[in-house]
């Protein structure tokens, strides 16, 4: 490789409670009106969802420092919505479920929770987990910026950086290049995309196609003969890092002069 990843966080400064986003995700509006009260008496900043397709939204459009699942939701399964946000990397995950068999307390831990809180529960337990689980993120070194080169991602904004430039990325845009780029290189197929970048359950291939021709047209140079993101063939896509360094000169003698004009003019088929 390369290029060094650089990892920035926060200081101890702008490390506090206020900072810290939670979500709930629970079909009972009483309880989920009364963890919302207490985690925001302690400082957190709190979304609530009744079901799966609102937390599916609201997570595309920021993802929680702290996922709280209920594991049976009016529209769905909450433990799916656990698998997709595990796959993500960006938030921790507990999950509140009436099930406390101990099949179902693994069944929830595999699938990607980083607690397990089964119903009922004294509100005292609830928020000295919760605590605890905000302790683990500030202990951690987890990025809240990746650095590869010209190319930085801000997990925290979920903005893209390319060549000094800010680009402007849809939600889902955004998932499929950082799922691309956490992959280092290996190629992932249309289906494990899919599987990683979408939070909800897509039978049409083909869907990455578009967004990844959508994508090309905003950080290529040139979509017709695409440098970063690669077609394998029968495979799928990668991302290429090494032409991070490769394109540096380029940025100098040609330079984007603004993310609109970059947007407006490519307009050529996936390659």
């Amino acid at each position: 490789m390369l290029f060094s990843v650089n990892i920035y966080t926060l200081s101890e400064n702008e490390n506090k409670v206020s900072q810290i986003y939670l979500s709930i995700v629970e079909g009972n509006p009483h309880l989920r009106s009364l963890l919302s009260w207490h985690l925001q008496q302690a400082g957190y900043l709190v979304q609530q969802c009744a079901s799966l397709q609102q937390a599916r939204q609201s997570f595309i459009n920021q993802q929680p420092t702290l996922a709280i699942l209920d594991s049976d939701l009016p529209d769905g399964d909450g433990i799916e919505l656990c698998r997709w946000l595990y796959q993500q990397r960006q938030s921790m995950v507990m999950i509140l479920s009436a099930r406390s068999g101990e099949k179902d307390i693994v069944h929830g831990l595999k699938a990607g929770a980083d607690d397990y809180l089964t119903k009922p529960f004294g509100m005292q337990e609830f928020m000295a987990r919760v605590e605890a689980l905000i302790r683990r993120v500030r202990a951690s070194s987890a990025p809240l910026v990746l650095n590869y080169g010209d190319l930085k991602i801000d997990l925290v904004q979920r903005r893209v950086q390319y060549q000094g430039l800010f680009i402007d990325l849809t939600p889902q845009e955004f998932s499929l290049l950082y799922v691309l780029t956490q992959a280092e290189g290996t190629a992932l197929s249309r289906t494990e995309l899919l599987r990683r970048a979408w939070p909800e359950a897509i039978d049409n291939p083909r869907t990455i196609d578009t967004h990844v021709l959508s994508l090309r047209k905003k950080i290529e140079i040139d979509p017709r003969q695409p440098s970063l993101v690669q077609t394998v063939r029968n495979v799928g896509y990668r991302f290429n890092t090494e032409a991070l360094e490769e394109n540096k000169p380029h940025s100098a003698i040609a330079p984007a002069p603004s993310v609109s004009s970059r947007n407006g003019h490519h307009l050529s088929r996936v390659k």
